[in-house]
């Protein structure tokens, strides 16, 4: 039976990768912008601003990429706003059948109307709540330090005083070149210390270095991204002859990537879907995850990530059961909270999938 974007659609889907910032609603831009007086927009048409956020971010470079947040973070400088899209996130993903959500967001960026970190956080995590109560989507909230800042220990922090309120983990994100993780130790040893969860993004535009220092220097739990991992494998026609001793390393200890194909196209970490080092990683048996990265900018959605995966890479509903399984294990939430939803909501909701399919 054809896996079609319906059929996909009704799948149980658990989102790990995904920035608060980049998956507001062109509407909501839109309205927030009106009522905040923010002029900057390049139109006030939800369809043409959709089309030009696609058009920006799709141009094959990770900083020509990020162009765009400059707009949806100028609109998120006030608690009502930041709460709306923390809210509509939640029923956005209730739409597309996810089921656990990892959302995250660098709270520093949202100060330019006197907010301070702590009412950023919390604005954030009632919109999550209320979406919670409404949708039934489970969430966890990751905040993010930024490569090229000297804020990352303070972003640290915040995250460990709320880790009891929502807040899941702590992350690095931004332009890797010239940024190194290892530069930024002292916020990742913080959160060792605290028997915390680290997700760092690496090996998106920067090479296997970035991804080793993640995991060696910083302690990540997580690699965002990991596209470039596939340089530390030999590689004949297409199949892997040799594991260099990181990518090695990342199979055995069973870290988890974050894949975001569709983002990784746009940002020109790689060529073309059918270019992804994900179908590799995949064979080989690396604990891979699919998400979203930033739903406005990429145009895309899960439902649209698993489509591609199965177009490109020929994959079944029992491989996307196992990819969704193998993304909740990874989740930063409690083992009892993630063996509930598996066995409660996941492999239920496959089964009823795969015999749907049977009948077919």
């Amino acid at each position: 039976m054809k896996l079609t974007d319906t059929l996909l659609r009704a799948a149980p889907k658990v989102l790990l990768h995904d920035h608060l910032d980049g998956g507001l609603r062109p509407q909501t831009i839109i309205d927030i912008a009106r009522q905040t007086r923010y002029e900057g927009l390049p139109t006030s048409h939800p369809g043409e601003l959709a089309e030009w956020f696609f058009r920006g971010a799709n141009r094959g470079s990770l900083p020509e990429y990020l162009e765009g947040f400059k707009h949806t973070i100028a609109v998120m400088q006030t608690e009502e706003a930041l709460e709306r899209v923390a809210y509509e996130m939640m029923e956005d993903m209730h739409h597309d059948e996810v089921i656990y959500v990892e959302t995250r967001f660098a709270p520093m960026f949202h100060t330019a109307r006197g907010l301070h970190w702590e009412e950023i956080v919390s604005a954030v995590l009632r919109g999550l709540e209320r979406g919670k109560r409404e949708f039934r989507v489970a969430f966890g909230l990751i905040i993010c330090g930024m490569r090229n800042m000297k804020l990352s220990l303070e972003m640290a922090e915040l995250a460990v005083d709320f880790r009891d309120r929502g807040v899941v983990g702590f992350d690095l994100a931004g332009e890797e070149g010239g940024y190194p993780p290892k530069r930024h130790v002292d916020a990742f040893h913080y959160v060792q210390r605290e028997n915390f969860s680290i997700t760092i993004h690496a090996g998106e535009a920067f090479g296997k270095e970035s991804i080793w220092q993640a995991i060696q220097w910083c302690g990540a739990h997580r690699i965002g991204h990991a596209t470039r991992l596939v340089e530390d494998m030999a590689l004949t026609d297409g199949r892997v002859v040799k594991l260099g001793t990181l990518a090695q390393y990342v199979l055995d200890k069973r870290i988890p990537l974050e894949i975001c194909m569709s983002s990784n196209v746009h940002t020109g970490a790689v060529p073309s879907l059918q270019a992804h080092p994900f179908g590799i990683y995949f064979k080989e048996k690396f604990r891979v995850t699919l998400n979203t990265d930033n739903r406005l900018m990429s145009n895309t959605s899960m439902t649209k990530e698993f489509s591609a995966a199965v177009k490109h890479f020929g994959l079944g509903l029992h491989d996307l059961e196992k990819i969704t399984i193998n993304s909740m294990k990874s989740a930063f939430i409690p083992y009892d909270a993630r063996c509930r939803i598996i066995y409660d909501v996941i492999k239920p909701g496959y089964q009823r999938l795969l015999k749907r399919e049977a009948k077919n």
